[in-house]
Parts: structure tokens; C-alpha cells; sequence
């Protein structure tokens, strides 16, 4: 019976024929982990002990999974996003770092507010509302989706973080569900990805995240042309558009803030200096 160490460097050694090789044993660990329960702390102390019988077919099952490409994410349900789980499914976005650069964003301009009024567009898994109905208990925030099955996820996962009685979810297109209403802050991450550029993507998001979440036309700027100027329309005067946005695509979205009618258009970098978030005021 081969032991826990064993059994993790046979699942190691096969995942480096991935296409990820330089994360072939931290996701040979990770499987092991998510399918005994356990933690960091009992592998260091227990490699030597025998990998219980009724789990070995179960592991290399999991690995051949995530040797196919499916993300680690969908393979064990769960991801974290600002400080928080978040429950994902093949229905939604997996949440990446970047766009918790989105959410500071948000909390920065609004922190002097008393109860903002915040929807968060295209909410997928609920990460950007989630996280922000954590800031405030007072904030009116509404979470929309064309998706319902998105939107039952989003909802679990409010749910989960104990806001799920502070987040209003509406399924629907872009703000038409919201027509009539106002906000002081229109957020969103958005479908961004051009068409022509599917198949340089990564075998784990080409192949398995919801194409509905990921692609904009041709240009990538579809949802954009669409989104900017009916988040005009939404906001209140001096109320904030924030927006995640692709490589490369700061000054095309740019000239549509200014096209909308937006002032004070302004870029945040990530950690290697791209811009990844678009902001915009109704002045």
C-alpha cells in the first residue's frame, strides 16, 4: 500500500505532463488535501502513513482531471477572494486576484458615503458584491446577471459570508432589471475577451469557464459599448463607473468613457503595472 508521500509524488509526477508542469506537485498536494480533509500541518507529519485503501482510485481520478486541464478550482468547489471562500462552479468565473483591485477601488471611493447604493454587473460567483456587503451594513448593494444559474452561486455565496440579506440578486441583461433606478456606484467585471484571441487561452479557461463570462465580440469591447453609456444613464450625479478591463485595453475604454459623457477617467495597475481597472465620474 503505497504511503501518503508516495502516492502525492505518483500524482506530482503525473501532472508534470500538463500543461502546467511548474504547479504539478502544489496541485498534487492540494487534491491529496481537498479529498482526505486535511491540512498542511497533518502532511508534514503523517507522509509516511499509508493513503487509506478507498481513496487511492478517487486521487487518480482527481488528477486525471486537472491533468485534462480542468481548474483546480472546479475540481474541489472552492477559491478565495479577498480574505474570503467563495464557492465556484463550471456556471461561473473562477474570481481572480485582479479583481480585487476592482473592489478597493469601490471601497476607497465610497467609504465617505453613508449607505451607498452599489450594483455590481455581470456578478458571476458574487465576489465584487460579497465582498463589498462586507464593508458596510448600511450599503444598498444589488447584484445582476444574465445567468441564473450564476446567480445561484452568487447567492450562496452571500449566504455563506452572512450578507446574504444585504445583497438584492436580479437576473437580466446589463441594468435593464434596475431600469429607472439610480446608484452611486455602477460595477463591474465584464465578458472582455476578443473572440479572435480563444485559442490562445489556457486549455483551464478556454475549455471550461463559461464562455458567456469571457468573450465581447471580435474586439473584446463589446459589453463595454453597450454597458458604459447605460451606466451613465444609472448614476447619479457624481456617481462612479468602475470597471475591470483587459491588457491592452485602457484606451479604447478610456475614449468610451469620454464618449459617455464621463470626467475624472482614471487607470489602477496591478502588481505588474497594467491597468485592470477603469474608473469614471458623472460629473
Amino acid at each position: 500500500m503505497p504511503t501518503v508521500g508516495e502516492l502525492v509524488a505518483e500524482g506530482r509526477s503525473r501532472l508534470a505532463g500538463s500543461t502546467h508542469p511548474d504547479r504539478a506537485g502544489r496541485d498534487a498536494v492540494a487534491l491529496a488535501l481537498f479529498l482526505l480533509q486535511k491540512s498542511y500541518a497533518w502532511l508534514a507529519a503523517n507522509r509516511g502513513d499509508e493513503f487509506p485503501s478507498g481513496q487511492i482510485d478517487p486521487y487518480r481520478a482527481l488528477l486525471e482531471r486537472r491533468f485534462r486541464g480542468e481548474p483546480l478550482q472546479y475540481i474541489t468547489g472552492e477559491t478565495e477572494f479577498y480574505g474570503l471562500p467563495f464557492v465556484v462552479t463550471a456556471d461561473v468565473l473562477i474570481p481572480r486576484p485582479e479583481t480585487e483591485h476592482l473592489v478597493e477601488k469601490v471601497i476607497a471611493l465610497a467609504s465617505p458615503l453613508h449607505a451607498p447604493r452599489i450594483v455590481d454587473v455581470g456578478t458571476g460567483s458574487g465576489a465584487i458584491a460579497v465582498s463589498l456587503a462586507r464593508q458596510w451594513r448600511d450599503a444598498e448593494i444589488t447584484a445582476i446577471d444574465v445567468s441564473a444559474a450564476a446567480l445561484k452561486v452568487a447567492e450562496s455565496n452571500a449566504k455563506r459570508a452572512q450578507v446574504g440579506d444585504r445583497v438584492r440578486f436580479l437576473q437580466g441583461d446589463l441594468l435593464e432589471p434596475v431600469a429607472g433606478e439610480a446608484f452611486d456606484f455602477v460595477a463591474s467585471n465584464p465578458p472582455y475577451v476578443a473572440t479572435t484571441d480563444r485559442d490562445s487561452l489556457a486549455v483551464e479557461v478556454r475549455d471550461h469557464e463559461p464562455a458567456l463570462a469571457l468573450f465581447a465580440g471580435e474586439d473584446g469591447l463589446a459589453i463595454y459599448r453597450r454597458l458604459i453609456p447605460a451606466a451613465f444613464a444609472a448614476l447619479v450625479p457624481s456617481g462612479f463607473l468602475i470597471l475591470e478591463i483587459g491588457q491592452g485595453q485602457s484606451g479604447a475604454v478610456g475614449a468610451l468613457l469620454k464618449d459617455a459623457g464621463f470626467q475624472q477617467i482614471e487607470f489602477v495597475p496591478d502588481l505588474q503595472g497594467i491597468p485592470r481597472v477603469a474608473c469614471g465620474r458623472r460629473t
